[in-house]
């Protein structure tokens, strides 16, 4: 159980939030007022007490929402709970979605001081049911009564795409086909052929947003701008080959061609990354091959599955 020792919200996007002695918050957007607020996953931000008075303590006299966060409460350390997480306030029921974030544009307490714990030690939410809160009231972990449902993402690697000269048809095609299965795809993204973008946004994914699973199309050939395996190695924490084996050797059977693809399948933290041919008939006949697996492959990933006798 934890305390809110703060409110704050900013009504006008980049000035420092300000305290507040209640407020309100909806599904729909957020903490009521506050400018960073949206139909998005980062609706709410919150940081522990704890984190602010140790940064404090180094001598930096910040008041609270110096670092953007919406919620200070006493008593959590957000950074050691998992995305998923949910957290009750009164009536109010928020859901973690992502653990810290990046950080583009450094902060006034950046600037000052030449640090902030935001990007490390804050965390972001969402509504699932609106209400009212205030300073003092109490904040509870609630158990989940069913499982998170499975989490994807699906990027797109095409310099045309990205130009806008070419339709993005395979990336929908995989969304409609995770979204059949049951899989909730929380992001789509259109990126050039560009390897520190693709590494960055695999990073992103897998340590904030902690997807189970995430799957790209596009750029696994021969060409010289054609370097999404080599973006996906370099975040990799372990190898998982035999999915890209198996793809290939399936494609064999369909065209010769597919002896050609470099493409590969790993695994970051508790993530799983698998990439796609940039077709769209491909990427559907791929999926034909791997996609009956996920379920135990990701279950093993969560910890949810410990046996993988036959």
């Amino acid at each position: 159980m934890g305390i809110i020792q703060a409110i704050c919200i900013s009504e006008v996007r980049g000035v420092q939030k300000h305290a507040i002695p209640e407020a309100d918050l909806t599904p729909e957007w957020g903490i009521v007022g506050d400018a960073h607020g949206g139909n998005w996953h980062r609706q709410v931000s919150l940081l522990g007490l704890e984190k602010i008075e140790a940064f404090r303590a180094k001598g930096a006299d910040v008041a609270y929402g110096a670092f953007g966060e919406n919620l200070v409460v006493d008593g959590f350390d957000f950074r050691t709970l998992p995305v998923g997480t949910l957290l009750a306030v009164g009536d109010v029921l928020l859901q973690m979605t992502q653990i810290g974030k990046e950080c583009h544009n450094h902060c006034a307490i950046y600037k000052a001081v030449g640090d902030c714990i935001m990007p490390r030690e804050g965390v972001f939410a969402k509504v699932l049911h609106g209400g009212h809160i205030k300073v003092g009231d109490e904040m509870k972990l609630i158990p989940r009564t069913e499982p998170l449902p499975w989490q994807a993402a699906v990027i797109t690697l095409s310099d045309k795409g990205a130009r806008g000269e070419r339709e993005d048809k395979s990336g929908p095609a995989i969304v409609q086909r995770l979204e059949a299965e049951g899989y909730e795809v929380v992001e789509q993204i259109l990126l050039a052929d560009d390897a520190a973008a693709l590494k960055t946004t695999l990073t992103r994914l897998a340590d904030q947003r902690q997807l189970d699973l995430i799957l790209t199309t596009g750029g696994t050939g021969f060409g010289p701008r054609d370097v999404t395996p080599e973006a996906t190695m370099a975040v990799a924490t372990r190898l998982a080959p035999g999915i890209a084996e198996a793809i290939r050797a399936a494609s064999l059977a369909i065209t010769p061609r597919a002896m050609l693809s470099r493409a590969v399948s790993v695994i970051r933290g508790k993530t799983l990354i698998v990439n796609l041919p940039g077709s769209p008939k491909a990427v559907c006949e791929s999926m034909d091959v791997f996609l009956p697996q996920m379920p135990h492959a990701l279950g093993l990933l969560r910890g949810e599955v410990r046996d993988c006798a036959r």
